[in-house]
């Protein structure tokens, strides 16, 4: 019997993980298509990053509020080459949620430090998804998480969610960067513009809405409307991270500046719990100047969790695996569309750099998605890996419920092989699920 609290019912034993592959106790071998969760961007086994952690350090744990560490500073310096940031500041934590809870904190705290003490709101996005804390969880638009934990939650303030393949805008696909701007801009109008704090939203849509980029000029026309009303933007790029997308981060298909960025998952690959909260300079001295920022985490700032962030940083770099990621990702959508874009149960196949969603629909021409109690995603995210394929299954893209997709995340070092191997697997197993 075991004495693990459990994610899952009878979770497989790992062994060992190398490249794109995972074993099992058994000797199955299950070539790892999700990332895990969208996380292991460097690929498993990195032998730079076992280095890293297996070599030891001089410092184990060191208090953040009274010392700081070479590995962090170091880390830092060279992460914020990459940021689009001006000037950025660097807050780690333990992972994805506590960088959003950081930075919902600390546009709260920039707007007191410059005495709006009624700006407390914090405009989301509907079916996003921003993580399992409280505080991340009450931004987040994604219905079942929130549902058995509504009495702590309150009620988000969210703007319409931003699907290309459902688009709220009545008139899509005429102008709806700037449909999406009037609805904020309303949205702010409706709520006091003094009352509101600051906007977030994924970069892509990710788990809820199965992969869903935004239209052109979209950030740019959401970042307008923020600076028109003193909003902090917060882009949250925990899955769209690190280079999955073919940039370093998802805002680098836009031409702005956000003021914050949260981010986790591939930040360390996989190889430690690290999350970012990245913050303008400008910001983070307002705070600082007006007594300091009222928050922390025990094991934030870690200087082992820096020196393997920044390895992983470097084998990113030295291994152009952001390039890899844009090449790779056109070859990847492209086969996969021509594999199974006609399929009956395929809506909708689409995909920024490595990050890749497939809609699953019971009828092409009305998008009709499937009852959530068939759980097809499940099934398919079954099936393949039965037969050794790892996909990320997820439900609600259609309208919060309803709505089956399944994302592709795989290593961004996944070879011409293994990806030939990822189209010939699934379209096997959506044949299969089809009939």
């Amino acid at each position: 019997m075991s004495h693990v609290f459990h994610r899952a019912t009878n979770p497989i034993t790992a062994v060992r993980a190398e490249g794109c592959w995972i074993t099992d106790k058994d000797g199955n071998r299950y070539l790892d298509a999700a990332g895990g969760a969208i996380v292991t961007n460097i690929g498993h086994g990195s032998r730079r990053v076992r280095e890293v952690i297996t070599q030891g350090m001089d410092l184990d744990y060191i208090h953040p509020s009274v010392f700081t560490s070479d590995a962090l500073e170091a880390y830092a310096s060279d992460l914020a080459k990459v940021v689009p940031i001006p000037d950025v500041r660097i807050f780690p934590t333990s992972g994805g949620a506590e960088s959003v809870e950081t930075a919902i904190k600390l546009a709260r705290s920039y707007h007191l430090a410059r005495g709006d003490s009624d700006r407390s709101i914090v405009i989301s996005r509907r079916q996003s998804y921003h993580g399992n804390t409280l505080g991340a969880l009450g931004v987040s638009g994604r219905v079942p998480l929130r549902a058995p934990y509504e009495p702590w939650l309150g009620t988000p303030v969210q703007a319409p969610e931003v699907c290309e393949y459902r688009c709220p805008n009545p008139d899509h696909p005429s102008e709806c960067a700037a449909w999406h701007a009037r609805e904020l801009d309303a949205l702010i109008g409706s709520l006091g513009p003094h009352r509101v704090a600051a906007f977030i939203g994924e970069a892509v849509g990710g788990a809820t809405l199965g992969v869903a980029a935004p239209p052109a000029g979209y950030w740019e026309k959401i970042a307008e409307v923020c600076r028109r009303y003193g909003l902090l933007l917060i882009v949250d790029e925990i899955m769209t991270g690190f280079g999955r997308t073919g940039h370093w981060f998802g805002i680098g298909m836009a031409d702005i500046s956000p003021d914050i960025i949260v981010s986790g998952k591939g930040a360390a690959g996989g190889y430690w719990p690290l999350g970012i909260c990245m913050a303008s300079g400008s910001v983070q001295q307002a705070v600082m100047q007006a007594g300091g920022f009222v928050h922390g985490y025990t094991f934030s700032h870690s200087p082992t969790g820096a020196a393997v962030a920044h390895a992983v940083l470097e084998e990113i770099i030295e291994s152009n695996l952001v390039e890899a990621a844009a090449t790779k990702g056109k070859r990847l959508l492209s086969d996969l569309k021509a594999s199974i874009g006609e399929s009956p149960v395929v809506g909708d196949v689409r995909g920024v750099g490595l990050l890749i969603g497939i809609e699953f629909v019971v009828d092409r021409e009305t998008k009709q998605p499937f009852a959530r109690s068939e759980r097809f995603a499940e099934s398919v995210a079954g099936m393949a890996r039965q037969s050794g394929l790892l996909v990320y299954p997820s439900s609600g893209c259609a309208d919060g419920i309803t709505g089956d997709c399944i994302l592709l995340g795989p290593p961004l070092t996944i070879t011409d092989h293994e990806l030939d191997l990822v189209v010939e697997q699934l379209s096997t197993v959506i044949t299969k699920a089809a009939t």
